[in-house]
């Protein structure tokens, strides 16, 4: 097991030195930038920054110099925000990590329960309501469902707050900003959980009806063993093998899918000054969040592969 991950270890460093290459050329070679967006600005005033900031420079000499600055953690300077891009991420990252977390664990449980209990009856009324209300919540776009529930929750019932991770003006400390907080978190969890349980749900059900034919489960059966047993014990264990891929996924996927929700609930999260940046042409902001997403992916697949080999040790033999 010690070789296996050393050797996915190893295969990381040319996917990383890859994909930073990527992502430099794909914003380097996009028309315009921050400066170029800034209509204020006359043609001296733009060249000198510029050459203040080395977009000046060859394409190759930029790379480099923004590579070097990697490997010692520096992951550039945001021009719209004036602040080094690593302290930006920092300030914004941990809180679309708390947003995305709980509604991870929530669609995850979710997903699991409901999908065990439809394979368990495939077919039968409760299977056809759980289609029914799974394509029903997936089938609304993002930005719709954020707004819907803003209606229903916020401006109809009063119930819940707008937007936001506090109340306007607050200055709450110890438990009451924590209740403040959990009040901004409800809407935009509930919004997470609606779009992607559904399809997690399905994957769950279909890998568990596919274990539940095979014939060491009509064994087990009759071995005499509790149903609670079989389905727990031996058939979820195998089932879970191909939903191992999807949680290697869910790593990048706490900062990146969020985007549309965090913007829509005003959450300042990572994906919220993403899009700000994105409007800016803020290309180090861009840069330094893609590469970070880009090594999450790679992480991610790292601990499926891992997690893929401990539950099947034939996977070590053949790699």
């Amino acid at each position: 097991m010690r070789n296996f991950i050393l050797r996915r270890l190893l295969q990381t460093i040319p996917m990383l030195f890859l994909a930073s290459l990527l992502i430099f050329m794909l914003f380097a070679k996009t028309p315009g930038d921050f400066i170029d967006g800034n209509i204020t600005l006359t043609a001296q005033r733009a060249a000198e920054l510029k050459a203040l900031y080395g977009l000046d420079q060859p394409l190759l000499s930029r790379y480099l110099h923004w590579l070097g600055n990697l490997l010692q953690g520096d992951l550039g300077f945001s021009l719209q925000y004036q602040i080094p891009v690593s302290q930006l991420l920092n300030q914004y990252i941990w809180n679309s990590f708390l947003l995305a977390t709980i509604a991870m664990v929530l669609y995850w449980g979710i997903a699991l329960a409901v999908g065990i209990v439809s394979a368990m009856k495939p077919y039968s009324l409760f299977d056809h309501v759980v289609s029914v209300v799974i394509f029903a919540a997936m089938s609304f776009p993002t930005f719709f469902l954020c707004l819907l529930l803003i209606k229903w929750f916020a401006v109809d019932l009063h119930w819940l707050p707008v937007g936001g991770m506090t109340n306007t003006g607050s200055d709450a400390t110890g438990w009451a900003w924590v209740m403040q907080v959990a009040a901004h978190l409800v809407l935009p969890v509930i919004a997470l959980v609606m779009l992607q349980a559904g399809s997690l749900t399905r994957y769950f059900r279909a890998s568990m009806l596919d274990v539940v034919r095979m014939d060491f489960i009509r064994t087990a059966r009759a071995k005499g063993l509790r149903e609670r047993t079989v389905i727990l014990k031996h058939a979820l264990r195998n089932a879970l093998l191909p939903i191992i891929t999807l949680l290697g996924f869910e790593l990048p996927g706490l900062f990146s899918g969020a985007l549309i929700t965090e913007k829509v609930f005003n959450w300042p999260g990572a994906g919220h000054i993403h899009i700000d940046s994105l409007a800016a042409r803020d290309y180090p902001v861009l840069m330094g969040f893609t590469l970070f997403l880009a090594v999450l992916t790679i992480l991610g697949n790292l601990i499926a592969d891992v997690l893929y080999a401990w539950a099947d040790p034939r996977i070590r033999v053949r790699s």
